[in-house]
């Protein structure tokens, strides 16, 4: 068995005589000018790679340097943006109140008020207090009788007996506000007690 595999292992190794040659070699002459100008030419090249590089860093520097000083500059803008909009977020609403604060002034400027001028003054003061409001968002929280209580709107002050469900509006003491979606001020209420 060893036999035939010494046999087959001879069999799959060709065999020649022929010595094995080293590959081949590049044979130039090689003066020693023209080495030195190889070397030069490398020389020139890794130079021109090395300018190529610090131009390109270079240009992405100035490029960094921008792009900080863009952020810096919009950070900037938005700070006095918000300082701005703190300063001036009642403009729109001051705005609406001086007509209202014109009218009660020019009421007070009647020499002979009487009554009914005196409520007409006021129900047109009253007019335009509610356009203001309603332009500014700020609307009221008003609850019916017999509502249920919502903490989120309603402050319960008492709760008294009532010919109703239990913890439901009976009377409503002061209105609420909100302006937008936010509770300015709750309404305040007595609630129906449970029977």
């Amino acid at each position: 068995m060893q036999e035939q595999e010494n046999k087959q292992a001879q069999q799959d190794v060709p065999a020649t005589d022929a010595p094995v040659e080293p590959a081949e070699m590049v044979t130039e002459d090689l003066t020693p000018d023209s080495v030195q100008a190889a070397a030069e030419a490398q020389e020139d090249a890794s130079e021109q790679k090395i300018a190529e590089l610090e131009a390109k860093l270079a240009e992405m520097h100035d490029a960094f340097v921008r792009a900080k000083a863009e952020g810096e500059n919009i950070r900037r803008r938005a700070q006095e943006d918000i300082s701005k909009a703190h300063k001036f977020a009642v403009e729109s609403f001051a705005e609406a109140m001086v007509p209202v604060k014109d009218s009660l002034e020019m009421a007070l400027k009647v020499e002979v008020p009487t009554v009914e001028s005196l409520k007409e003054g006021v129900e047109i003061t009253l007019k335009q207090l509610n356009a203001a409001f309603e332009k500014n968002r700020l609307a009221e929280v008003n609850p019916v009788q017999g509502e249920k209580l919502d903490p989120n709107k309603h402050q319960a002050i008492s709760m008294v007996p009532a010919d109703q469900e239990a913890n439901t509006v009976v009377n409503v003491l002061q209105k609420g506000y909100m302006i937008a979606d936010r509770l300015l001020r709750p309404a305040l209420v007595t609630v129906a007690q449970g029977k």
